[in-house]
């Protein structure tokens, strides 16, 4: 089932490069029968990464959510004053990835325990979440994070911080954070998970 379409930030989609970096689609269409769901795991960067080489993604996008200004800049983002996260939006084709699937990929890339931060980078843009438009997209999200707390309690981690809830706007961010780590391959990317596997989904398979 494809989930109900984000709201694009209309400021910023002006100034997103039409084509992605990597996958040379369009950042800002996901067709229809693909479904999306946003992803906070610390920097943005690191973040859409992870999901950009793997079978059945259409597009990544770098962007903002869960915050209260209209059209927040990276700047307003970081400044923490308008309460929104560092996000990666992903469009996948649900017949080639599952949803589960790409829960695990999320899980594992960061530590989800860390509250307002993620390893050295420190504030409420940094935040673990999980944003749907879909309601039972987030049944399956809290499904998994709740089989993923069991292991980790189990590994000594503490309780799972990550906000899980509906959005419907998603404000890309500015072109040059778009597919950073692809344009500069030496760039930053402070993210590292716990180590610890989550029993849900099957990994997705890398592109060729």
């Amino acid at each position: 089932m494809c989930s109900q379409s984000f709201k694009a930030g209309v400021s910023y989609a002006a100034m997103v490069e039409q084509r992605h970096f990597v996958l040379d689609r369009p950042l800002d269409v996901c067709p229809k029968g693909f479904a999306e769901i946003i992803f906070g795991m610390g920097c943005f960067w690191g973040a859409e990464k992870q999901f950009w080489s793997l079978e059945g993604i259409f597009s990544t996008a770098v962007g903002y959510a869960g915050g209260q200004a209209d059209s927040p800049s990276y700047h307003d983002v970081c400044s923490g004053s308008t309460g929104h996260a560092e996000v990666v939006r992903v469009c996948y084709d649900p017949n080639f990835v599952s949803l589960e699937s790409l829960l695990k990929v999320f899980w594992e890339g960061h530590d989800p325990t860390q509250g307002m931060r993620q390893g050295a980078d420190m504030g409420s843009q940094y935040r673990s979440v999980i944003f749907s438009g879909s309601e039972a997209d987030l049944e399956i999200a809290k499904r998994s994070r709740d089989a993923y707390q069991a292991v980790l309690s189990a590994n000594n981690y503490g309780p799972i911080t990550t906000e899980i809830s509906i959005v419907e706007r998603f404000h890309f961010a500015e072109s040059y954070h778009q597919q950073y780590l692809a344009k500069n391959p030496g760039g930053y990317c402070g993210h590292g998970g716990t180590g610890v596997t989550c029993p849900v989904g099957v990994s997705p398979k890398l592109r060729p």
